[in-house]
């Protein structure tokens, strides 16, 4: 048989006892020797030199008790036996420089006595293997407290098929919730929301989804609430928002809210976006639409979780998760501007960047049995292709024509459009022809050289009078000031560069100046929503 050795600390209060009094006194180190069923051949007893004198009374009882159990005592020197490194550093060079030998003994690692940091070093240094044993644990009897009883614990979880089974199956429901339960192969994408799985569930920073529209983004942001909320990570709701529908005082408005008469139709307060995301999530689509001011604003609520609603001077609070979506390359739009650095920083922590739906052919075929699924819930009618139907358009849409230039969004409406003409509940090869004639030419049109916006702005006489380099710049700044807010806005956005070598700077009358060289007013190129 094997000898079992101990590793222990002695404890400086629980294993105290003086005069004949002490062997009804229930001491953990004294009494895991104690037991007529555990022979302890040797017991390395972790001590300090400050605790001596108790020391030599404990290995004294252990020798009355236990003759067979040798006991060598060890010094662990701590300055502060509640400090974690220390602790941990010592017992990791004890443990590393320890002569251990598994063929002639077995360890167990005593974790009753010692702090609470000096328990968990211990639990921690032999999951680890660095004490290659089980865990012991003692306590002391109902009745009668000496010697007590004790507990093995086997920290190789091999053993325990069942329990670690259960985490690995909760780890795969958590990825399909991501996935939308849609059995996807595509190793980049599933390695992708494996990890977007350990930040959704452990990190409470914000989060930055890029990649192209229709890609997935507004989804799955819901997913990622659904399984935060599932795991008890927060108590609100899903709160989404599409920065390109919101402009100017409106988007104020409708993110921070407002106090009634704060602007001209303010007839009533507004709580706002924030504020009804408080503990939950505030999904942010298109954030790269966002102007300015309104960055501004965000970058604060998002870092203090704190901001003033418009026409107020008392802040509110909410604390609220940032996921944010953008197709847009927002690196570039700070090098231009137009959007915040101090904000990109802060949202850019963890960023995901989904893959369009043509760079994953292989996933298109459980994405079309997943929409097919998504029609029979909303229609509560049942389609599926026959199987040259299915096999045709599979081809088409995994074939260099599948130009997928919506992403899932062209391959839902395609699936709409199919499954409606199905008569008897089948998509037949006639209704895949008509859908594929129809992508094709969709797809021909979006990607045709689009009209240049000087047509709509010059007529073709002054329009033959320009230049061809002089076009290419008008267009940039023509461009530019329908997204600006304001002529000095687009002034500052044009002029970012030179506008810091100038005494005076007046970026409206220069881009005025520009303009009516051409015979252009700043008029003519206003947005429409902007007043």
């Amino acid at each position: 048989m094997k000898k079992t050795v101990v590793f222990g600390f002695l404890g400086p209060q629980i294993d105290q006892g003086t005069g004949a009094s002490r062997w009804s006194k229930w001491r953990p180190t004294v009494g895991l020797c104690q037991h007529q069923d555990l022979l302890v051949g040797r017991f390395e007893l972790f001590t300090q030199r400050k605790y001596q004198s108790l020391a030599t009374q404990v290995m004294a009882d252990i020798h009355a008790v236990s003759p067979e159990t040798t006991i060598v005592p060890r010094t662990v020197e701590l300055e502060d036996p509640w400090d974690f490194q220390e602790v941990y550093g010592a017992l990791y060079e004890l443990a590393r420089g320890y002569p251990f030998d598994l063929d002639r003994e077995e360890y167990l690692v005593h974790i009753t006595t010692g702090t609470h940091v000096a328990q968990i070093c211990l639990f921690l240094l032999t999951e680890s293997r660095h004490f290659p044993g089980r865990l012991v644990q003692t306590s002391p009897g109902r009745r009668e407290p000496a010697p007590g009883t004790y507990s093995i614990v086997d920290l190789d979880l091999s053993k325990y098929d069942r329990l670690a089974s259960r985490f690995v199956e909760e780890k795969r429901d958590a990825v399909s919730l991501l996935k939308s339960g849609i059995d996807t192969r595509n190793e980049r994408f599933n390695r992708l929301i494996e990890r977007i799985e350990q930040v959704a569930i452990h990190s409470r920073e914000p989060l930055l989804l890029t990649g192209p529209t229709g890609a997935g983004k507004s989804r799955l942001a819901r997913r990622i609430f659904e399984l935060r909320k599932s795991r008890h990570r927060l108590e609100g709701e899903f709160v989404e928002v599409n920065c390109a529908t919101i402009r100017g005082e409106g988007a104020m408005s409708a993110l921070f809210g407002h106090l009634r008469g704060s602007f001209t139709g303010a007839m009533r307060d507004r709580p706002g976006l924030l504020r009804a995301a408080h503990r939950g999530v505030l999904f942010l689509d298109e954030i790269g639409e966002l102007a300015l001011d309104e960055q501004a604003m965000l970058l604060r609520a998002v870092e203090e979780k704190a901001f003033f609603p418009l026409g107020s001077d008392r802040e509110v609070k909410s604390d609220f998760l940032l996921i944010a979506g953008t197709n847009r390359d927002l690196g570039l739009m700070v090098r231009e501007g137009r959007f915040r650095d101090d904000l990109l920083a802060r949202i850019n922590l963890w960023t995901f960047e989904l893959p369009g739906l043509r760079d994953r052919p292989e996933d298109i075929e459980p994405n079309l049995q997943f929409e097919l699924e998504q029609f029979a819930r909303r229609s509560g009618t049942r389609v599926t292709f026959n199987k040259e139907a299915r096999e045709r358009f599979l081809r088409f849409a995994t074939s260099a024509e599948g130009e997928w230039t919506a992403n899932f969004r062209d391959l839902g409406g395609a699936v709409i459009r199919m499954a409606t003409l199905a008569r008897g509940g089948r998509i037949s090869v006639e209704i895949v022809d008509e859908e594929m004639a129809r992508l094709r030419s969709r797809w021909s049109a979006s990607t045709a050289p689009r009209a240049s916006v000087l047509t709509e702005v010059l007529d073709e006489a002054r329009l033959a009078e320009i230049d061809p380099f002089d076009r290419v710049q008008l267009e940039h700044v023509i461009e530019v000031a329908r997204r600006a807010r304001s002529l000095s806005d687009a002034g500052r956005l044009l002029f970012i560069a030179s506008r810091t070598k100038r005494r005076s700077v007046n970026d409206a009358d220069r881009l005025r100046k520009y303009l009516a060289r051409f015979g252009i007013e700043w008029t003519s190129l206003r947005p429409r929503d902007v007043p």
